[in-house]
Parts: structure tokens; sequence; C-alpha cells
């Protein structure tokens, strides 16, 4: 079972943040109650918008990584929005 996903969330403002975690309905819900990430305090409710699982937290960082450099249209793309 994989332990470390990587997630993409959009905002109530429209925009998409990308994270780590290893707990994805705990992570959800700390951003949702504006305990999360200090980009997603000001941008509740969030919505979960996209997912991947990894079996290392290396792998999963490395994703996290290429998918905070994809530019908007690369990331609608990715989670179905286009």
């Amino acid at each position: 079972m994989a332990d470390h996903v990587v997630y993409v969330l959009e905002c109530a403002d429209g925009s998409l943040y990308t994270g780590y975690t290893t707990d994805l309905e705990r992570r959800v819900a700390e951003h949702d109650a504006g305990e999360g990430a200090k980009y997603t305090r000001g941008r509740t409710p969030v919505e979960l918008r996209y997912r991947e699982e990894f079996d290392s937290r290396s792998a999963a960082m490395s994703r996290e990584y290429e998918i905070k450099q994809l530019s908007r249209g690369a990331k609608e793309r990715l989670i179905g929005l286009d």
C-alpha cells in the first residue's frame, strides 16, 4: 500500500495548490479548516481535485516538484479541468 500522496487542491478563489502528505484525509481537512499551508488559509473551502500515490517519500517529493513546475494549463489538463 502506498503511504505517500501528492495531491492537488482547488481553492475557493480557483487557484490550485499542490502538496505532499502521508494522510490525505487529515491533510485536506486541515486545509479546509484554515490550518494547512499558509497559501490555502485565506482560500477556503478547498476541494481535492487530484492525487497520486507512491511507495517512497523521495518519489512523491520529486513528483510534487514536477507538478509545481507545470503551467496552469498543464495542471488543469493533469487534473481534468480542461
